[in-house]
C-alpha cells in the first residue's frame, strides 16, 4: 500500500461526466484521475465492502457506470451518486487518496476477480491513475 498522508486535502475535486472521470488534487501535490467504474466497484459503502471485515463484493457490469453529481459530507468527504442508481458509501479524503495512490495495484486485482468469475469487461480499460 502507498504511504498516505495521515489528513489528505484535496484542493479541487473536477467532475468530467464526458470521460466518466473525478479528478482529485491534493494539497501534498498528488493527483489522480479515477474512472467512475473504479470508483463504483470500490464503493466504501456495505452493498459493496460487505457487513464483516474480509466479506467484500465483486461488483459486475458497471463499464459504462458514470458519476451524475458529487454531494459534499462536512469538510471530510463527498457522496457520488452514480447514474446506476448506487449512492450509499462516504468517499472521505483518506479513501480517495488510497484509491488513487492504490489504483494500479487495486485495478488489476479487480480485472483479476472479474476473470476468476468468468465475467468479461463489455469495455476497454479506463486510463487513470496519479
Amino acid at each position: 500500500m502507498a504511504d498516505i498522508p495521515a489528513t489528505p486535502v484535496p484542493t479541487e475535486l473536477t467532475l468530467k461526466k464526458a470521460s466518466r472521470c473525478l479528478e482529485v488534487v491534493f494539497a501534498d501535490g498528488a493527483e489522480f484521475r479515477l474512472p467512475a467504474e473504479y470508483l463504483r466497484v470500490h464503493s466504501p459503502s456495505a452493498e459493496v465492502t460487505g457487513h464483516s471485515p474480509g466479506e467484500g463484493v465483486l461488483v459486475t457490469g458497471k463499464e459504462q457506470v458514470g458519476i451524475e453529481r458529487i454531494e459534499p459530507v462536512g469538510r471530510y468527504a463527498v457522496k457520488l451518486v452514480f447514474d446506476d442508481g448506487h449512492d450509499t458509501g462516504l468517499y472521505t479524503w483518506q479513501k480517495l487518496y488510497e484509491l488513487g495512490a492504490d489504483y494500479e495495484t487495486k485495478w488489476r486485482r479487480y480485472l483479476e476477480r472479474l476473470a476468476e468469475a468468468g465475467h468479461e469487461r463489455a469495455a476497454p480499460e479506463p486510463r487513470s491513475g496519479g
